[in-house]
């Protein structure tokens, strides 16, 4: 699949955005007043950033508030759906500490749950789709919800918690990958399936259906070397898990948290990238690209 920026800096900034107003849905860490404003301003900085991106992938970004009609049969409508419910329940949640130094228990936990649940729906746009067997896995939103919980304590400022989360999103990713080089070819999707020939005989592509380069190889036929991923697969773990982690262990310094925040979020975006670019669309079939 083509790495469009858009989706990559929506599903990188909108993941760790929830993850942090997750966190401080449940009272981590324990602020009131301009701390928690400042808090705040970071979580929504993020999480609607990254919203606000992923309409740029749209061929109509001015029609992106029909994805909400489709709630009950789409997981982009539902993720917009539970993403407005969670914004404006941790807004209200954020206003007590902010103005009245008030902790709304149950209200932040519902939003926790909300925001923690957008991340989910994310995730499952892409979990769901058979077209593509490197995604259709319960370990998609496993990973995502990894990566948000993991990254939303570096922000904020839960370092036992992200000691812990690190290794284990560490320990997705790596099981993810595994899985996922093989799902195409264990999947069973062939020529032969993909255009019901099968029973015929041996089918083979005489042709390919176009000339030219089209929409359909640019968007879903996206091909990376096995190099260049083997090399980004290493530089998502060395600075979305390994450097972080290295860097809690020593004394805590806020330039340190600084940096340790910068460098997971690079990570992630590294492997944001990969999580598209090699993701093998069925429809590839029909060009000869699997």
């Amino acid at each position: 699949m083509h790495p469009a920026p858009s989706v990559i800096i929506f599903t990188t900034l909108s993941g760790l955005g929830f993850g942090l107003l997750a966190w401080l849905g449940l009272g981590f860490p324990q602020v009131t007043g301009w701390v928690a404003f400042t808090f705040f301003v970071i979580g929504y900085a993020l999480a609607v950033g990254g919203l606000v991106s992923s309409t740029f992938h749209l061929g109509h970004p001015e029609r992106a508030l029909l994805a909400f009609t489709q709630w009950r049969s789409s997981w982009l409508s539902r993720e917009g759906v539970v993403s407005v419910a969670a914004l404006v329940v941790m807004a209200l949640y954020g206003a007590g500490l902010v103005f009245w130094g008030e902790s709304w228990r149950l209200l932040g936990v519902i939003g926790a749950a909300l925001s923690l649940g957008t991340v989910f729906c994310t995730a499952m746009i892409y979990a769901q789709m058979s077209t593509v067997p490197r995604w259709k896995t319960w370990l998609t939103p496993l990973l995502f919800l990894m990566l948000s919980v993991s990254g939303g304590a570096l922000l904020a400022g839960q370092i036992k918690a992200a000691m812990l989360l690190l290794p284990l999103a560490a320990a997705v990713q790596v099981l993810w990958w595994m899985r996922g080089d093989g799902a195409f070819e264990n999947s069973g999707t062939t020529l032969a399936t993909a255009t019901g020939l099968g029973r015929t005989g041996k089918v083979r592509s005489f042709e390919p259906p176009h000339t030219g380069n089209n929409y359909l190889l640019r968007e879903f036929a996206y091909q990376v070397g096995r190099k260049h991923a083997t090399k980004l697969r290493s530089i998502a773990m060395l600075l979305g898990f390994v450097l972080p982690f290295s860097l809690l262990i020593m004394p805590f310094a806020h330039v340190l948290a600084l940096v340790a925040v910068i460098s997971h979020l690079a990570g992630v975006a590294a492997s944001r990238w990969l999580f598209f670019a090699e993701a093998e669309h069925v429809v590839g079939l029909y060009y000869g690209k699997r």
